[in-house]
């Protein structure tokens, strides 16, 4: 890809540590999707914003290689099901405008997902699931099915072994290529009026009596508000502003995933198998993943782990069997305690917003996520699920 180093590409308009201003209204502490989000949508705000990451933007995990956008299972619907489904449906529009303001590609495509139903029982279960979709997967102009088929649409995609008792074809699911949105995004704040970015620039602490940020160089700067967004580096910070916590209010967890060159067909849909994602996106490239290990020796190193995920595939979709592998990738994800994300004001300090915990779906709702944020520092209603909310992750951690 030549992009593993610097994901977003973000070369101009960008700060450096000596061009920090005194105070912003708003400062956000994280570049990758919710950070570039939240800065993207207070600036069309006119909010003046200070978007400050401690590399480069998106080198975290928000640089992967996956990019699958699936919403849950449509059986038992409930609030937090809704939201998901609701934003997976907004992001079509949101990059489609995004791409408009840039003139860049994020490589998204509602491409569907397919499902093999190895077993009977399995079969039974898709067909009421169906019927859930028929009922919950309605939205805008569009309504979607989880249709279950006799036999695998395209030969070989995947092998027709794996799907003795058929397969479902999910019409909702869709992907984008991480790395291309992450860089449109970017692109999008080397134009904005009211945001400044600065890169190599590490958040040490906190002080939100004071509203200020303190770094690690010695530098500092007073926020109005200030939205931590910087992944699993996140929860140190917000737990520094937290008192009496029993248990850290998040953990990383390892991700691992590779990027093959095969000669398919960026159309195809998604393939998921028992955790396995066979992603196809532009140009014949097809992403593998992706492992979640809350253990683990070397966070940026791929091993062992991967060499069985690129095994299964292999096998799984029988045209990757000889794919060129281009790409091996390992990352962080940051796993709020509640698995939920989490956003939203302090209890204690509402001038500081969370702004993380996507885990595996923040590609998904990051859009809707930093909505919510803003709506939280602008008075507003925050749209989410109430076991989202900073507080709410707060109180499973309160001795």
């Amino acid at each position: 890809m030549g992009q593993a180093d610097n994901p977003a590409g973000h070369d101009g308009q960008s700060g450096s540590p000596r061009d920090l201003p005194a105070s912003a209204d708003l400062v956000i502490l994280g570049g990758g999707i919710m950070g570039l989000w939240a800065a993207v949508k207070a600036g069309r705000l006119g909010i003046r914003t200070l978007l400050v990451d401690a590399g480069r933007l998106g080198q975290g995990a928000s640089g992967g290689l996956l990019g699958a956008l699936m919403s849950h299972t449509p059986d038992k619907w409930n609030e937090k099901k809704q939201f998901q489904f609701d934003a997976l449906l907004a992001l079509e529009d949101e990059v489609r405008w995004i791409e408009a303001e840039t003139g860049l590609s994020c490589g998204y495509r509602r491409s569907g997902r397919l499902i093999p139903l190895p077993k009977p029982h399995l079969r039974d279960i898709a067909l009421r699931h169906s019927q859930d979709a028929e009922a919950n997967w309605q939205g805008g102009d569009g309504r979607f099915r989880w249709q279950v088929l006799d036999e695998v649409p395209q030969k070989g995609w995947p092998d027709a072994a794996f799907a003795e008792a058929g397969i479902v074809h999910d019409t909702f699911a869709a992907r984008v290529s991480p790395r291309r949105l992450i860089a449109a995004l970017a692109a999008n704040l080397a134009n904005a009026r009211h945001v400044t970015v600065v890169e190599g620039l590490e958040a040490a602490r906190i002080d939100a009596e004071a509203r200020r940020v303190l770094f690690a160089d010695g530098s500092s700067i007073a926020f109005g508000h200030c939205i931590v967004a910087a992944g699993h580096h996140s929860f140190p910070l917000l737990e520094a502003v937290s008192p009496l916590l029993s248990q850290p209010i998040g953990q990383p967890v390892k991700g691992q995933a590779a990027l093959l060159k095969a000669d398919i067909d960026a159309e195809w849909p998604l393939v998921f198998l028992n955790g396995l994602y066979v992603v196809p996106h532009e140009d014949g490239h097809v992403a593998i993943g992706s492992t979640s290990e809350e253990s683990f020796d070397g966070p940026f190193s791929t091993d062992a782990k991967l060499d069985d995920l690129l095994d299964r595939a292999r096998v799984l979709v029988p045209s990757l069997r000889n794919a060129r592998l281009v790409e091996r990738w390992a990352g962080l994800r940051p796993k709020a305690i509640g698995r939920d994300p989490m956003v939203g004001p302090h209890p204690d300090h509402r001038q500081v917003i969370a702004l993380t915990g996507g885990f595996k779906v923040s590609f998904g709702v990051a859009h809707q996520l930093a909505d919510a944020a803003l709506a939280g520092i602008l008075g507003r209603e925050m749209r989410i699920p109430p076991s989202f909310t900073l507080e709410s992750h707060l109180s499973l951690t309160a001795r």
